[in-house]
């Protein structure tokens, strides 16, 4: 089965937010949420839309040193700029603008391949990428 979205190693400050948006603007299915409380992390597994949870992609962990938490402050205002990838660029592009998405920057070519980047509800914003082959 071809993968839409593949995997995604995130650190995000608001993982509720995060949740939010993914699960109720993308149709994402939540997996699995658990916290490691010797690391002090969450990690958050869900799967993209019409995918079974065995296909979960994606993987979200929060900062666990105060040298990432700092990084991340620098970031877009307090917000760190995340990732998908994805083997149809155009069918998922036109798939999150039906959604609502806002593309702050429309696709380009760019060395690695296609890139566009967009904004969710609280921020964060993400780069939709297809890499060339």
């Amino acid at each position: 089965m071809p993968e839409s979205l593949a995997h995604i190693a995130l650190i995000v400050r608001d993982y509720d937010e995060a949740i939010a948006w993914f699960t109720g603007v993308l149709g994402f299915t939540l997996v699995e949420d658990t916290y490691q409380p010797e690391q002090d992390k969450r990690w958050v597994l869900a799967a993209p839309p019409g995918a079974s949870e065995s296909a979960a992609t994606l993987l979200l962990a929060r900062a666990s040193s105060p040298e990432q938490e700092a990084f991340i402050g620098n970031q877009a205002g307090g917000r760190v700029f995340l990732f998908l990838k994805t083997d149809d660029f155009r069918r998922d592009y036109e798939a999150y603008r039906a959604r609502g998405v806002r593309f702050i920057r429309e696709p380009k070519q760019a060395p690695y391949g296609t890139v566009a980047v967009f904004e969710d509800l609280y921020g964060n914003l993400w780069d939709l990428v297809q890499f060339a082959a």
